[in-house]
């Protein structure tokens, strides 16, 4: 039996797996961000409440794990940022640690119990807030030691001009450091920041979007722009991994006809062509990335 946890900056959701196809929440608790003795015990009283003795546990974290140092960066839990938590866990626990970044556990739930079914590389990109992705390939993650691939949210390649006629687009300073990544224009908040920077108004991406369902000019030109400047670096991704299907998570995902509007986008800049949709809405709606880390919890069990 696994116990699996997804660990966000609020909450601590943790779920048992005696298998693929029975894989049980346990329930959600609040996140002690600065107290890693508290965080600990909030693991133990998961342990605890499943009723008998797990064989591991799997983690999936919203942060990347060194694959040199096994540390993590981890911005928003400051008690476990750049510690080799999976080593420090296992001396306070006394069971092996399995932890993934959650695009990861999102990437590996798709590909066995959601879109990715079938499918031999599944890219499973994350339009939330942020954006960011996950490789599966062969039913195996590619980040199985930790790392960054599927990170396609990052790296300086958007495009300077965009939309139908093209307009001026700035290189945005992200987070990471760096500017004019994906990150900064793909998500929730990037889509805020592009209809700032073309219309001079400060509307929330739910605004937008409906807005755009609407047939609202403004709102249909930001859309256009959106798209245009997602789609390259997505194509990308997909040329470059092979992924024959991009499932989408995230809160931008729930708008289906964004999604269609970027697939045809997608479809239209890569190498292999598709007579069907390729950058489709996950199926794992609910926990994919406790789910997620469930599997690659078995997986190492199994192994």
């Amino acid at each position: 039996m696994i116990i699996s946890f997804d660990i966000g900056g609020s909450a601590i959701k943790g779920g048992i797996a005696h298998s693929e196809s029975d894989i049980v929440p346990l329930g959600r608790r609040p996140t002690p961000k600065d107290d890693f003795p508290a965080f600990v015990e909030t693991l133990r009283s998961f342990i605890a409440e499943a009723g008998e003795q797990p064989s591991r546990i799997a983690l999936s974290i919203a942060g990347v794990v060194d694959p040199d140092t096994q540390r993590l960066i981890v911005a928003n839990i400051p008690c476990i940022h750049d510690r080799n938590l999976a080593a420090d866990l296992e001396t306070e626990l006394g069971l092996p640690v399995l932890i993934a970044n959650d695009a990861d556990c999102f990437a590996m739930a798709e590909a066995e119990l959601g879109a990715g079914r079938g499918h031999r590389i599944v890219f499973g990109a994350i339009l939330g807030t942020g954006v960011g992705g996950g490789v599966v390939s062969d039913g195996r993650l590619i980040n199985a030691s930790g790392g960054f691939a599927g990170e396609w949210g990052h790296g300086p390649i958007i495009a300077s001009q965009a939309g139908t006629p093209p307009v001026a687009i700035p290189a945005y300073s992200c987070g990471c450091g760096q500017k004019g990544c994906v990150d900064t224009v793909g998500g929730a908040r990037g889509l805020e920041r592009l209809h700032k920077t073309l219309h001079d108004l400060d509307f929330s991406s739910e605004e937008i979007i409906a807005n755009w369902r609407n047939g609202e000019e403004k709102a249909n030109r930001t859309i256009d722009v959106y798209v245009d400047l997602v789609a390259s670096p997505l194509a990308l991704a997909i040329n470059i991994t092979g992924a024959t299907i991009v499932p989408v998570g995230g809160g931008l995902s729930n708008v289906e006809p964004l999604l269609a509007e970027l697939d045809q986008a997608v479809r239209a800049r890569i190498l292999r062509k598709f007579d069907r949709p390729l950058v489709v809405r996950s199926e794992c709606r609910i926990e994919p990335g406790l789910i997620g880390a469930a599997l690659l919890g078995l997986k190492a069990e199994a192994a």
